[in-house]
């Protein structure tokens, strides 16, 4: 009887769990169970990286799988057994209706159940879409590999977010680490005009004190010689009111004389000036002026000089050939290396950046209209243009190099009630220059390159 059980097994064992059928081509998965290899296959089709085993759903990584040569030589000889079939069903792969006592054939879609023919005249049912088990599980299976798809996507997308947020952190602390930077060097700056600004008042204050030791040893000298004039005087008069009668009669009126005449003490004052010490203001007010007054500036294409060209979004300036389908129209143009703005100014506070780039001189400030009027050229002097000239030499500082500065920022402030034209270094906060002047009735910002400045790119920014 062992024996007999153990050949009605056997066929059993040799039965692919997905198509019912004897094992062709049988492959093992890392977890043990066997399959027909198209059959695993056609089940893990459109699949990418969750590869799992259908019946106990361990995960098979990259999906591998093993060919059994030996269990395809035991299924060759379970098909000689007496019992053996094509197609071998077990019990539990036809489910029957525990109401109806018949098989559950059908499967409705709107409630996710599976019916047999007496359920579906049921009126639980009555309108819902049945079809076929065989059916319904191809259709589920095709829906669920969609929602695989949707899944992957979003585990794309998220892993995307999740990259991109790792690079934004990185560079967040990229930019406080700079910013670190920025703050210490600032700091040593201010620790400076701190030392330099005691250095200063301590010696002033001690300039005060030898000043106020000598007026106090003037006052000193002069009270004591009033002291003794007026003890002087105490006893001459003393003397007279023990005279006789009418000899201190006839010395009363000089004796008045004299009294009236006496000297008052001449005292020095000795007050000590009190200093206030006063941050130049850029340390606090910089930023608020970027923010209040900043000028979004755009270059003038028809006076800039023949060797500059200008970019698409007039933002941007620097040497070069220009286009030969460019048409020159404007014959006032400025005779040197510079462009205009085609704004200008006639009142009020003004703030624009630049950034400079490469090595070289150049000048930044405002000028007269002069450009846009018909003079001559000869008429033109450097009274005309309230400007600031730097030259900018090659950074071999590895740190900054790596750090990307090789490029510097500059802000230019203009105050035309005022006059004023201030020029400060953004990158290190610090005040460079200011001209005064009375300005015309109407001034532009310009731009101008050296002779030398053919690697030098200009850049009005806009960035707080």
């Amino acid at each position: 009887m062992a024996f007999a059980s153990s050949l009605t097994e056997l066929p059993k064992q040799a039965t692919c769990p997905l198509c019912l059928d004897y094992l062709r081509d049988a492959v093992t998965l890392d977890c043990g169970h066997n399959f027909c290899d198209s059959c695993i296959q056609e089940r893990w089709d459109h699949l990418q990286d969750v590869f799992l085993c259908p019946v106990c759903f361990h995960h098979c990584p990259g999906g591998n799988t093993k060919r059994n040569a030996q269990l395809s030589h035991i299924i060759d000889a379970s098909k000689q057994l007496p019992n053996g079939s094509s197609k071998r069903k077990q019990q539990e792969e036809e489910p029957i209706c525990e109401k109806h006592n018949e098989v559950l054939d059908l499967f409705c879609e709107e409630d996710s159940e599976l019916l047999c023919p007496q359920c579906r005249t049921s009126s639980d049912h009555q309108g819902h879409h049945l079809m076929p088990t065989g059916r319904a599980i191809v259709h589920q299976r095709k829906k669920l590999k969609t929602y695989v798809e949707l899944l992957k996507k979003q585990i794309s997308d998220a892993e995307m977010a999740y990259e991109n947020q790792l690079s934004e952190c990185t560079d967040a602390r990229f930019k406080i680490e700079n910013r670190k930077g920025e703050l210490r060097h600032e700091l040593e700056k201010f620790k400076y005009i701190l030392k330099k600004e005691e250095i200063a008042m301590a010696a002033a204050l001690l300039t005060s004190e030898v000043i106020m030791e000598d007026k106090l040893t003037q006052n000193k000298s002069c009270i004591s010689n009033h002291m003794k004039t007026l003890k002087n005087r105490l006893y001459e008069i003393t003397k007279k009111c023990l005279q006789a009668d009418q000899k201190f009669l006839r010395s009363i009126k000089s004796t008045e004389s004299e009294y009236a005449d006496l000297p008052s003490s001449r005292v020095l004052t000795c007050e000590i000036e009190r200093d206030s010490f006063i941050l130049p203001p850029h340390y606090f007010g910089l930023q608020k002026m970027v923010s209040t007054f900043q000028e979004n500036l755009t270059l003038d294409v028809e006076t800039a000089h023949p060797k500059l060209i200008i970019s698409n979004d007039r933002k941007r300036v620097a040497f070069g050939i220009r286009p030969t389908n460019i048409v020159d129209n404007f014959q006032n143009r400025i005779p040197f290396p510079a462009v205009l703005c085609c704004e200008y100014f006639n009142e009020g506070r003004h703030f624009w950046q630049v950034e400079v780039k490469g090595t070289g001189e150049f000048s930044l400030g405002v000028c007269k209209e002069i450009f846009r009027e018909s003079i001559p050229m000869s008429s033109i002097s450097d009274n005309d243009f309230w400007q600031f000239n730097q030259t900018l030499r090659p950074i071999w500082n590895t740190r900054d190099i790596e750090q990307g500065e090789q490029s510097r920022r500059f802000g230019v402030f203009l105050d035309y009630e005022l006059g004023e034209l201030s020029f400060y270094n953004l990158k290190s906060k610090l005040f460079l220059r200011k001209i005064t002047g009375t300005f015309p009735e109407r001034v532009i910002p310009f731009f101008s390159f050296g002779s030398s400045s053919d690697s030098l790119m200009i850049s009005i920014v806009t960035e707080q």
